[in-house]
């Protein structure tokens, strides 16, 4: 599927915005939810920084596809209280307990 200029962008935030509280995606399943190849995970941290819902943007409910998060120093506080606030459990590594079902894929 050939996509438009600005198109896979556009629907990389429209998708991150839909993923629902207590469930976590990767960030290969949503460069391809979007339309766009594996290799462009790479993009959508950048993509999503960009982007004027930036404040609306669930981050930590976009992990690696190992099902580890993301915790820089900075945003770790922040993103461990929505962890818990939304039920999900990380272990001794920062992956997520359970991750298989709890990955969203957009269907």
């Amino acid at each position: 599927m050939k996509l438009k200029p600005g198109e896979f962008s556009k629907r990389v935030v429209e998708l991150a915005l839909k993923i629902p509280e207590g469930r976590v995606t990767t960030y290969g399943i949503l460069a391809q939810s979007a339309g766009g190849h594996p290799m462009m995970a790479q993009m959508i941290t950048h993509i999503l920084g960009k982007s004027k819902e930036d404040s609306k943007i669930p981050y930590h409910r976009i992990v690696y596809a190992s099902g580890k998060v993301w915790l820089e120093p900075k945003y770790e506080k922040e993103r461990l209280r929505l962890y818990k606030k939304e039920g999900i459990k990380l272990d001794k590594h920062n992956k997520i307990v359970d991750f298989d079902n709890l990955v969203w894929t957009f269907n």
